[in-house]
C-alpha cells in the first residue's frame, strides 16, 4: 500500500510540473512571429540592391522588434505578385508596378519615396540614350534600331518612353526591335556595349551611379530624350498588418529613413549611401501622386491599363 501511494503521489507531482511547464510558442495566423519579408523591383543587380537597403531595413528592426528578411526578386512582376498575395509585407515598388499592383487589389499603403537630397521632392525622369558618337540624335531616329527597355512593369524603363515614342509615331510592337534587361544599370551597360541601338534607364543611373561605378566613362552615352517628371517609386507597408506594427514602420520610414538620421544612430557610416546608392533617403507622399501615372498607362493603350 505504501508504494502504491508513493507512486500515486510521484506521479501528481509530475503532472503537476507538467501543467507548469510553458507551452511552445505557436506563430500566430498574423504572422507576428515569422520575419517580415522586404523585397524591391530589381533596379540593379542583385548584390548591390540588398547592400544598399540594410541601412533602413536594420532602423526598421531596431524600430518595430522584428526581424525583416530581404528576399530578392527576378523581375518587377514576382514583387507586384508578392505584394497581391500578402506574401511581402514591405516593398519598393516602380510607380508603374505600384499602380499594376493596385488594380490587381494588392491591399498596400504607398508611405515614401526616394529623394536624392535633403527636402528634395521625390521625383525623377525616363532618360533615352544612345552612345555619343551614334547618329541617332532624337526619338524619331530610334525607328528601325533594336532598343534596350528595362522591364514591361517599369515606369521610367518602359511605359514613359513607350508613350513618347508613340507621340513620334513609332510603335514599339511593330517599328522597333525590344530587348528586354530587368534591370536600369544593364540597360545603360548593354547601350553603351554596343548590345542595343539605343535604350532607356532613368536619369541618377546615368547621370551618377554607374559613372561612380566606373562602369560607363563620362563621354560615352549621351542623351536624346528626358521624359516629365515621375513620382518616385513608392515604399509601401501591407494594410493587413497589426495597426501599431503598422503605425511604428510608417513614422520610421517618414521620419528616420534618411542619411542624417541613420548615419547618426550607427546604421550606417561616412557617406550613407542608402536605397539605389546614392540616395539621402525617403520623402512623404500618397496615393494621389501616382495619379499622372495613370493618365500616361491609359493613354499607350497597355491591355494592362484599362483599368487603372
Amino acid at each position: 500500500m505504501r508504494s502504491l501511494v508513493a507512486g500515486l503521489a510521484a506521479a501528481a507531482v509530475l503532472l503537476l510540473v507538467a501543467g507548469c511547464t510553458p507551452s511552445p510558442k505557436v506563430p500566430k495566423g498574423d504572422g507576428t512571429i515569422e520575419p517580415l519579408i522586404f523585397m524591391a523591383i530589381p533596379s540593379q543587380r542583385p548584390g548591390p540592391l540588398e547592400e544598399s537597403f540594410q541601412p533602413v531595413l536594420r532602423m526598421l528592426e531596431h524600430e518595430t522588434g522584428r526581424k525583416i528578411r530581404f528576399r530578392e526578386a527576378h523581375d518587377y512582376a514576382e514583387v507586384i505578385e508578392g505584394v497581391r498575395t500578402g506574401k511581402v509585407q514591405i516593398a519598393e515598388l516602380g510607380p508603374f508596378s505600384y499602380v499594376l499592383a493596385k488594380q490587381q487589389g494588392a491591399r498596400i499603403t504607398a508611405v515614401v519615396a526616394r529623394v536624392t537630397q535633403k527636402g528634395d521632392i521625390p521625383e525623377y525622369q525616363s532618360y533615352g540614350i544612345t552612345r555619343v558618337n551614334s547618329s541617332i540624335n532624337r526619338l524619331a531616329d530610334f525607328r528601325g534600331k533594336k532598343i534596350c527597355f528595362v522591364d514591361e512593369n517599369s515606369a521610367s524603363g518602359y511605359l514613359y518612353p513607350k508613350a513618347a515614342l508613340q507621340d513620334v509615331g513609332i510603335s514599339v510592337e511593330r517599328d522597333i526591335v525590344p530587348d528586354f534587361t530587368h534591370g536600369h544599370d544593364l540597360s545603360a551597360i548593354a547601350v553603351s556595349n554596343g548590345q542595343c541601338d539605343a535604350g532607356f534607364a532613368y536619369n541618377t543611373i546615368v547621370d551618377r551611379r554607374l559613372l561612380v561605378q566606373e562602369q560607363l566613362k563620362p563621354d560615352e552615352l549621351k542623351v536624346v530624350w528626358k521624359s516629365e517628371m515621375i513620382p518616385g517609386g513608392p515604399m509601401v507597408i501591407a494594410n493587413d498588418l497589426p495597426a501599431t506594427l503598422r503605425e511604428q514602420l510608417v513614422a520610421a520610414l517618414q521620419q528616420k529613413a534618411n542619411a542624417d538620421y541613420l548615419r547618426a544612430n550607427g546604421f550606417c557610416e561616412g557617406a550613407c549611401v542608402i536605397a539605389d546608392g546614392y540616395s539621402y533617403g525617403f520623402g512623404s507622399l500618397d496615393d494621389a501622386a501616382y495619379d499622372k501615372v495613370r493618365e500616361v498607362c491609359r493613354k499607350v493603350g497597355e491591355k494592362s491599363c484599362e483599368k487603372a
